[in-house]
């Protein structure tokens, strides 16, 4: 780092990624700030500089050893950080240790006796909120919220029609189970109920999600909210805004020898999907008349591409998080916005190059089954990048968050 540059970070100020600290602090305390910054998006912090931005400069002898010995000791999972000394003028030296985004998140400071948990919020490092601590679990891989219980879902919450065809269909079931108790050990088997402490079975969040008649009564970030603006953000009156429940998936008829036939019920994509229909600013009438002698609709939008982008959005999305997986029509574009961070190690780039990291692997294994999700896992690179540049010749844009991800397709 060349001093212009140090002097450029220190002129901005603290801030979630940039920490100042005197080089006579405590091991711990500068292992507090490193596991805050690993749990959120790394960052960095220079040793030598005071509060208010001036330069004190190194006093401590070895303190590269000293770094590297107080990290060790107090930083769980190990990090490795970069630790580089800068030069500045009157012969004083700052040293900037700089981490990264943690992979095996979360990170806890070790110190007498106990385990704490600490994040970034603004310029400061604070102790995790239990909603935070789980994030941060299902973000490292360490905790799998679909297979969490849902209070009070039992087995009659399920859609016992959808899940019969899903067990003969799917399953490789040849016959469904004779008994209330051997349906529960078969859904309980599968990861679509769970139990515990001795307790009856309730359904799991991917249970409840897949085949539940309306999982929002028991699950209030299930399910989709849309909406529609005529107009290029939300400070127009909507023309659409619903809260979509219902189960997941469809349920389809059984072909003869095996496998999904016609589609007899819709499920939450197919409810979506018709509903768009209605909408001027997503499809539209034709003017030609098909083989059927009704008219053609057109999409404004690659209906591959789109139906991708909201399947990922519910396949993927974070049970931790207490919101709907939201989906926008603007007058100039179309928003799928899934509430939570990527999973894990997981960055735009990474999916874009087709990647993959499921975070719901129940989930997204039962989609698959029924073909809802791209059996090679490269939706992304494959489907919406290439069609909707094709159709609209703009890329679609990513964004990825601590809060959310969300996808931009350009109306046509």
């Amino acid at each position: 780092m060349l001093k212009t540059e140090l002097l450029e970070i220190i002129a901005n100020g603290e801030n979630s990624g940039v920490e100042f600290k005197r080089d006579d602090l405590r091991p711990e305390a500068l292992a507090r700030e490193i596991v805050a910054m690993a749990n959120l998006r790394g960052g960095m912090v220079l040793l030598g500089v005071e509060d208010d931005g001036n330069i004190s400069g190194i006093q401590r002898e070895d303190l590269e050893t000293w770094v590297m010995n107080a990290i060790f000791a107090h930083v769980h999972p190990m990090l490795l950080p970069f630790y580089e000394v800068v030069s500045m003028d009157n012969d004083e030296h700052v040293a900037a240790v700089s981490v990264t985004m943690g992979t095996s998140k979360p990170y806890v400071l070790r110190h007498n006796g106990r385990e704490d948990i600490y994040i970034r919020v603004g310029s400061t490092s604070r102790l995790a909120d239990r909603e935070t601590q789980a994030r941060l679990f299902a973000t490292g891989g360490l905790l799998h919220s679909e297979t969490l219980p849902v209070s009070g879902a039992d087995l009659d919450t399920l859609d016992r029609a959808r899940l019969e065809d899903y067990l003969l269909t799917f399953a490789g079931d040849r016959e469904l189970p004779a008994t209330e108790e051997a349906w529960l050990r078969r859904m309980v088997g599968l990861g679509f109920m769970t139990e515990a402490d001795g307790r009856a079975p309730v359904c799991s969040i991917a249970g409840l999600v897949l085949f539940g008649r309306t999982p929002r009564r028991f699950l209030r970030q299930t399910g989709i909210r849309w909406m529609v603006f005529d107009g290029n953000d939300k400070s127009y009156q909507a023309l659409d805004d619903t809260l979509l429940d219902g189960p997941l998936v469809g349920r389809f008829a059984r072909r003869e020898g095996g496998g999904p036939g016609e589609l007899i019920e819709n499920g939450l994509i197919e409810d979506l999907l018709d509903r768009m229909q209605g909408q001027s600013l997503v499809s539209a009438e034709g003017e030609d008349l098909g083989d059927g002698l009704r008219r053609e609709r057109i999409w404004h939008y690659p209906p591959d591409a789109l139906r991708e982008a909201i399947v990922n959005a519910l396949a993927h999305r974070d049970w931790t998080r207490n919101l709907e997986v939201e989906i926008v029509a603007y007058a100039d574009r179309l928003e799928v916005l899934s509430p939570g961070a990527l999973q894990n190690s997981m960055t735009v780039e990474k999916m874009l190059a087709g990647q993959r990291s499921p975070r719901n692997t129940t989930i997204v294994g039962v989609l698959r089954d029924y073909g809802y999700v791209d059996a090679r896992g490269m939706g992304v690179r494959n489907k919406i990048v290439p069609l909707v540049r094709a159709a609209t010749g703009i890329e679609p844009t990513f964004d990825a968050t601590e809060d959310y991800v969300r996808v931009v397709l350009p109306r046509s």
